[in-house]
């Protein structure tokens, strides 16, 4: 391969620096013995899956199957089994748009072409698979790192006390409202003491709290990316939100209270429990979709911010109702 595209830096750049030039151009006048003869005596490579046909003007005319031209009689003209209908990209296309050829029309090669449809280059499938493999590899390494407060980018290969700087900030977040449901708890002792139901299940709701507003808070980013949010845009997606959360809470509230009532025959634990689920995934929703809002319109990046932030006051709330409905209930 004379280019691999995983050389390449950035997907805007143009389609012509990681195109393939050990094509072979094949005139439309030539037999087919003409043509593998021609071939022969070129080195092509590997992976050659279409030839491409020009006329006397060297003009791209067609494309002729690798199988259509090891199967036609030798005295056949190419002209007469090569394919007229041609899908090629302008050598000013960035490999970006070369991908989304690949996307929308499922070859296996293209052909680049200049402004006078002459035949500059090729790409194929096989150049591209490992780098769109690292490209969404990457991304979901960042996203990652970026959900729990700091960018990759930040960090790769600095100082520790760089990384430092970069990472305890934000792990203060979480310090901060670990002390807080700390405190929370200690305050609802007694709550505690009258039900040990509620320190089985305590795990459980802030797990699912802490889910909730991360998967809300990933839509709501991604939406973000697309869109310049204003209060119609958050109250409609805030009416959303809620809908899916009530779906969420009831069905994940009544799946755990069914449980408490069947194992422990507790059934004001068991309310309890249910519908500080419900509650916390409403709440969960809400904060998940206000805190990368928030932040956005403060000019913060709400991929850096919104996830130490979001699960600190998601867990602060999730607590709060958690042990709020269980001193009324029991």
């Amino acid at each position: 391969m004379a280019q691999s595209i995983a050389q390449a830096a950035h997907l805007d750049q143009p389609v012509t620096a990681v195109a393939r030039r050990d094509f072979v151009a094949l005139r439309e006048d030539f037999t087919v013995q003409q043509a593998l003869d021609t071939i022969r005596k070129r080195d092509i490579g590997e992976g050659i899956v279409y030839f491409y046909v020009v006329d006397a003007q060297e003009h791209l005319v067609g494309v002729l199957p690798t199988r259509r031209l090891l199967m036609a009689e030798l005295e056949q003209r190419i002209a007469d089994i090569m394919v007229p209908q041609i899908i090629t990209i302008p050598d000013g296309a960035t490999v970006m748009e070369a991908l989304e050829f690949f996307v929308m029309h499922r070859l296996l090669a293209f052909p680049v072409v200049d402004d006078e449809q002459h035949l500059v280059g090729t790409v194929d499938v096989g150049m591209f698979t490992e780098e769109v493999f690292d490209i969404t590899e990457r991304e979901r390494t960042d996203e990652v790192f970026e959900l729990i407060g700091f960018s990759l980018s930040q960090v790769r290969e600095a100082a520790p006390t760089r990384v430092f700087r970069f990472r305890f900030p934000w792990l203060l977040a979480t310090i901060g409202s670990g002390t807080i449901c700390a405190v929370l708890a200690s305050a609802f002792e007694a709550t505690l003491a009258q039900s040990l139901v509620l320190m089985f299940f305590l795990t459980l709701i802030l797990g699912l709290g802490e889910s909730v507003s991360t998967q809300s808070m990933t839509v709501t980013i991604q939406a973000l990316r697309a869109t310049q949010p204003r209060w119609t845009w958050y109250f409609k997606a805030l009416r959303r939100e809620l809908s899916t959360a009530l779906l969420l809470g009831t069905a994940s509230g009544g799946i755990v209270a069914l449980i408490i009532a069947v194992w422990r025959q507790e059934p004001l634990a068991a309310l309890a429990v249910g519908g500080s689920i419900l509650l916390s995934i409403c709440a969960a929703c809400l904060i998940g979709l206000s805190v990368p809002t928030l932040l956005h319109a403060l000019r913060l990046d709400p991929k850096i911010a919104a996830g130490p932030v979001t699960l600190a006051v998601a867990d602060i709330f999730t607590l709060l109702f958690y042990f709020g409905l269980a001193t009324l209930l029991l």
